[in-house]
Formats: structure tokens, sequence, C-alpha cells
């Protein structure tokens, strides 16, 4: 990477952020966190950067904010947009971790929406950022099949760990200024912020599309799949309720 300390911003949050933390201050970089308070369930970085003597902030990501002249933004699970004065000044070297494979599924909810439509493969995508949301050249992009067991918890975990296994890589292309591969205009889909269909089971969708979106309101403590006001964690329970068994 050179001779000289490079400074690096963190934008991060959950547990990827946390262990996107880990591997830059093992590489010897300098490291300022920008981050988000947490609810009990997530892992908190606020605290690891804490243990770890890391200088952070809970604002938003701005230029007047900046604590140094950054040579590199890493942006894992950051759930604000990073403006594009921001983006000028780090001349573009500033990339984030999207949990699909882009262009599908660009915004939110990515995983829960795939395993909801029948996806058979999902994946990861490190990206530039610029100025349009998720549409950033394309650094590294790796394909996860979807397993027929899969929850919204295990599908976005196994998407996750694999993710952080590129993670040093793409910060080492980002600083070389590899300039990554346009994405495709074809096939993008994007998905607003919310919980899909309201978490609400539809009758008149598929029994196989029941299973799936079950499966796909699983990640606890969050709320559960209902059906007719009541709690579904499986597809048992949605027919037993539907039979009047329960």
């Amino acid at each position: 990477m050179g001779g000289d300390m490079k400074n690096i911003l963190l934008c991060g949050y959950h547990w990827t952020g946390c262990k996107a933390l880990d591997l830059l201050l093992g590489q010897g970089f300098n490291v300022f966190v920008y981050t988000h308070d947490n609810p009990s369930h997530v892992n908190s970085l606020k605290d690891y950067c804490v243990s770890k003597s890391v200088p952070y902030s809970l604002d938003r990501i701005r230029k007047a904010n900046l604590p140094f002249k950054p040579d590199l933004i890493c942006s894992i699970y950051y759930r604000y947009l990073i403006e594009q004065d921001v983006i000028s000044a780090v001349n573009g070297k500033i990339f984030n971790l999207h949990p699909s494979l882009l262009p599908k599924y660009r915004g939110c909810s990515s995983l829960t929406w795939a395993l909801i439509n029948g996806e058979t493969e999902v994946g990861y995508t490190y990206h530039y950022i610029n100025e349009n949301f998720d549409e950033g050249n394309i650094v590294i992009q790796q394909q996860i099949p979807v397993e027929g067991w899969d929850t919204q918890l295990t599908l976005y975990h196994r998407v996750m760990f694999e993710a952080m296994r590129d993670f040093q890589q793409v910060v080492k292309l980002v600083m070389e200024g590899v300039p990554g591969t346009r994405q495709s205009s074809a096939d993008n889909s994007y998905y607003k912020r919310g919980c899909p269909y309201d978490g609400k089971i539809d009758d008149s969708w598929p029994i196989e599309k029941i299973d799936r979106f079950i499966r796909a309101m699983v990640y606890p403590p969050l709320p559960y799949a209902t059906y007719r006001g009541k709690e579904v964690r499986t597809l048992q329970e949605y027919l037993a309720i539907k039979s009047g068994t329960r």
C-alpha cells in the first residue's frame, strides 16, 4: 500500500462493520468510523470502537465533519446515502458492499425480496459509490446459491460471511484505482425500505411463495409473518390457522 500510513474512513454498522474495522486495523491503517446507535440484537460497532480505542461519530458523514483527508472510504452496511461532496473529497476512492448481484435488487431488503421471489442464486457486490444509488462500477461480485431451508437470517449471514472474505482484496483494488466494471442496464430492479407486503400472507399466493415468504420473515427479534392476525413461523403453522386447527 506504500510507505505512509493511509487514512481510512469506515462507514459501518452491524457485525460486518465490526469485522471490517478489525481487518483495517490489522493492515495498520489509521481509521475513523461513522456508525449508528443500535438495538441490543445488533452487534455494536460503536462499542467495538470504544474497546479498540478507535475514534468514531454517530453523526452522518459530511464533508464538513471529516476528521482528515481520507485516502479511502469504505461503506459496510451504512444506512445513510453518502453525498457527492464526500465522494469528491476522496477522489472517487469509495466503495460499498451490497447484498445482491447488482444491478438486480438495488435498494433495501435485497435478500429478503430475492428469497420471496424464488431466486435460486443471490450474492454480493462490492461497487464504487457514485451520485446514483447502487449504480457504481462493480469491483467484485460473487454468486451464492439459495438453499431450500434458508430463512432470511441464514441467507443474510451466509452471504455476508462470504462477502467479508473479499473485503481486503477490495480495499487493495480500490486503493490502486482499478476502475471496475460498468453495471449492465438489463435486469435491474429496485426495492424501497420497508417490510415486504407489511409482513402479511396473501391467500392468493401459490403455496410455494407462502412458504418462501414465511422463511423470508424469519430474522428474530424482528416480527414474523402474520396470517389472519396471528404470528406464523412455519408453513405448518399457516396451514393449521387456515384449516382452523390453531
